[in-house]
């Protein structure tokens, strides 16, 4: 009896180990956006890969963020991010190289976290943004519903803002973001988004662009949308055929039954001679 609770013990132990290696081992791809103090977009949807470096056994916000200035900060995590467990939990003390005493704000799929330690699936987006505003907390986040599209150039597409804002027992309410300007690549569009939060622009450059968008009237954490621009499809050949000469077309049929009155003559004379041969 002594001899197989040890063997249990030692499989258990084995386990256990293999489980805490592949936990180590695992990797998810997040993407990540970061706004900085001033309201800049610093990284935009930004792929990143991310794995369990605080060894709590899931790929969490902590994790991706780290991975993140691991990858795009100059001087990597350690000079661009830290965090700490308080009294809310696991909580951020530097973003993007900024130390404010805690003003920061993080979304995943646009929806606010409850604390850094929330775990994060595969193909998620990670917004993480400093407070513009540390007096009166006006800094509102926004999002585009498409956080990608696909489109060819000189094709017009039509996005949806939204705005997140609280109810009066402060519980979150999504709401449609009107009289805000859309911004392609940093630059000023015509395009206003309307009561609906909807705007139409017309995408007329190939490549990546990244469409967002200001408020005169609110702190907007800028909002991301990424449009994969391709080239127009060429137009198509119209053309029809030249249509052949109709002086042209009874010589040609004659030929041709001509021709296949010579074929059936043939045909007959070989014929009507085979058979003089079978009568000899």
């Amino acid at each position: 009896m002594k001899r197989f609770t040890a063997i249990i013990l030692a499989l258990l132990l084995v386990v256990s180990s293999a489980a805490v290696s592949a936990s180590a081992d695992t990797t998810e791809k997040v993407f990540v956006s970061i706004a900085d103090e001033n309201g800049s977009l610093v990284l935009a949807r930004k792929e990143v890969t991310a794995s369990d470096i605080d060894a709590d056994g899931a790929i969490t916000i902590n994790d991706v963020l780290y991975a993140a200035h691991e990858t795009f900060f100059e001087g990597g995590a350690e000079a661009g991010y830290a965090s700490y467990t308080g009294d809310y939990g696991l909580s951020l003390s530097k973003l993007w190289g900024v130390e404010n005493g805690g003003s920061y704000g993080y979304y995943v799929n646009n929806a606010s976290a409850w604390s850094l330690a929330d775990p994060v699936a595969e193909g998620a987006h990670v917004y993480a943004f400093i407070y513009t505003d540390t007096t009166a907390w006006s800094d509102t986040y926004s999002w585009f519903e498409k956080d990608t599209v696909d489109a060819k150039a000189g094709e017009s597409i039509t996005l949806t803002l939204k705005s997140l804002g609280y109810d009066a027992d402060w519980n979150p309410v999504a709401a449609a973001e009107a009289g805000a300007v859309i911004y392609v690549n940093g630059t000023a569009t015509d395009a206003v988004t309307d009561e609906n939060g909807q705007a139409t622009i017309t995408l007329s450059d190939e490549g990546s662009m990244l469409i967002s968008a200001k408020s005169d009237s609110k702190t907007l954490v800028p909002p991301v949308c990424i449009a994969n621009v391709k080239a127009a499809a060429a137009a198509e050949d119209t053309t029809e055929a030249p249509e052949l000469p109709k002086t042209g077309t009874a010589p040609v049929i004659a030929y041709v039954f001509a021709g296949m009155a010579m074929i059936l003559a043939g045909i007959t004379v070989i014929g009507a001679d085979r058979k003089k041969e079978n009568e000899i």
